[in-house]
């Protein structure tokens, strides 16, 4: 694995000891593929209670961001991107093969009057890599990249805990550490080699950003 890698593990791992939990080894998901899953750790053990809030209502967050999108004439937008911004359109075996990929991200609804209640952004890039029997997702470029670890939660879905990267930062804070940075989110598969990270009710700007993720090759 590469040193940045190894460098987010280390960072997102240290909070279950400020937690004093152990990260135990649960069954891991069914494969997409023929790629077998990693085992890993309970997100619920890990998780802040701001963000198993963030989880518990990630509905009714993106409820409110398409709503207030669609008021504001996003509506078009909203339909041409299809099932990536369907809450519903989830598909088994969410689990993401380690490998370079391809992201973009779409923020929906507005904080306040003044914001943007919809921004397409182009591709920039992200990997997942394991370690451990831990997966990571890391945005690589970009001037907000989340950086965190994957952990599964059922068929079709896995939870994703980790913290917001800023404009020219080289390491990513510590998880639990800064709850404006702290992000959670739900990684679902929604077509062949096609997942997207949905997270409800971000820190800044939008009330749910979407990362949409594909192969890079």
């Amino acid at each position: 694995m590469m040193g940045r890698a190894k460098v987010i593990f280390a960072l997102l791992l240290g909070l279950t000891a400020g937690a004093c939990q152990s990260v135990p080894v649960v069954p891991a998901l069914p494969p997409s593929a023929a790629d077998e899953p990693p085992a890993t750790g309970s997100w619920r053990a890990t998780a802040t209670e701001q963000d198993k809030g963030r989880l518990r209502g990630w509905y009714a967050s993106w409820e409110a961001a398409l709503a207030d999108a669609r008021a504001k004439g996003h509506g078009a937008a909203i339909d041409r991107e299809g099932v990536l911004l369907q809450p519903m359109a989830a598909l088994p075996n969410a689990y993401m093969p380690a490998g370079d990929y391809r992201c973009r991200t779409i923020k929906i609804g507005a904080k306040g009057r003044s914001g943007l209640s919809y921004i397409a952004y182009d591709w920039f890039r992200c990997r997942v890599a394991t370690e451990q029997g831990l997966s990571s997702l890391t945005k690589l470029t970009g001037s907000q990249r989340p950086v965190g670890l994957i952990f599964p939660d059922n068929l079709k879905r896995q939870i994703f805990l980790g913290t917001l990267e800023l404009g020219d930062e080289k390491m990513a804070v510590n998880y639990g550490s800064d709850r404006m940075r702290d992000m959670a989110g739900l990684v679902e598969r929604i077509g062949d080699n096609r997942w997207r990270l949905v997270l409800p009710a971000p820190a800044y700007e939008s009330l749910v950003d979407v990362i949409e993720l594909v192969p890079a090759g």
